[in-house]
């Protein structure tokens, strides 16, 4: 199969790039192997237009658009092996097929890594979250806490107030230092040492939190900052270049979304520093303009 562009990935940033080039008429093939990063929310929040809705409604509607563009070709399953050059791409399916385009696009997103506790990954998405502004007004009024797993949760608890009365749990790990530590107090944050070491409640709720020392403290949201990793192992077979994001490498692009290997753009959460829907979809819509671009300067 020989096309002009090849999008491995079919969440917000992969159908939004091919929208923009199914509308220049480009003929596209969007791999897709049905596993979102999103898929642990019940809900997408603060996407302009599509606020409270599933993210699988959201998907199904933008699949179902584009397939009125007959030169959109969809591909469900996994992309295991990416290979070639500047207007010669090969990507390898797991069953063994092959497909060959002039440019690729890789909005293959990112794999969450959690922290390892009794109870966190079976509420992941629902009272264990990552972002306030995603999921921070659902949860507003309540107990809330910021579990450490990184330098940066600090800083999520400095904003976290605006929801509910928060806890920042060092974890033993990450002490604030004394600038933050007066922050959170400006704030009304509280700083609590002793580390939690078990989510009580009937799950996906979250009544409490267990401490080390025994005290069960009432939460009834946890935000985490998990560690990132690419999800698919694409950017690096093809030699893309990575820089360090906030919790784990995303693939270095320039302006025009382009990465170090010419004719390969990327989008989405494994290029951007910052997960969000919008601006997963805003980084489609550039990925997929200049990709259009690059074929008519050739």
């Amino acid at each position: 199969m020989n096309i002009d562009v090849i999008i491995v990935g079919g969440s917000f940033a992969g159908l939004s790039a091919a929208m923009q080039l199914a509308r220049a008429r480009r003929s596209i093939l969007l791999i897709d192997g049905g596993q979102p990063r999103n898929r642990y929310a019940a809900h997408s929040h603060g996407f302009l237009g599509q606020d409270g809705k599933t993210p699988h409604e959201i998907l199904r509607t933008a699949r179902e658009q584009l397939a009125h563009y007959p030169t959109v070709t969809f591909l469900d399953g996994d992309a295991v092996n990416a290979s070639g050059e500047h207007g010669r791409f090969e990507v390898t399916m797991a069953d063994g097929q092959r497909a060959r385009a002039k440019r690729l696009i890789l909005a293959t997103g990112l794999r969450d890594e959690l922290p390892a506790l009794p109870g966190l990954r079976e509420r992941w998405g629902q009272t264990v979250l990552h972002c306030p502004y995603c999921h921070g007004y659902e949860v507003a009024g309540s107990p809330l806490g910021v579990m450490a797993a990184h330098p940066l949760s600090v800083h999520q608890a400095m904003l976290l107030p605006d929801w509910g009365p928060t806890t920042y749990f060092t974890q033993g790990e990450f002490e604030p230092d004394a600038d933050q530590a007066a922050l959170l107090a400006r704030r009304g944050v509280r700083v609590e040492r002793s580390p939690i070491v078990e989510l009580m409640g009937a799950s996906p709720g979250l009544d409490a939190v267990k401490l080390a020392d025994g005290r069960r403290m009432a939460i009834h949201a946890l935000f985490v900052a998990s560690r990132t990793h690419m999800a698919s192992p694409l950017a690096m077979q093809l030699g893309c270049a990575f820089d360090d994001g906030p919790l784990g490498p995303v693939m270095r692009v320039d302006d025009l979304r382009q990465t170090t290997v010419p004719g390969v753009f990327a989008a989405g959460d494994a290029a951007i520093p910052m997960s969000n829907a919008t601006l997963a979809s805003a980084s489609g819509v550039m990925a997929g303009v200049c990709t259009h671009r690059s074929l008519v300067m050739e």
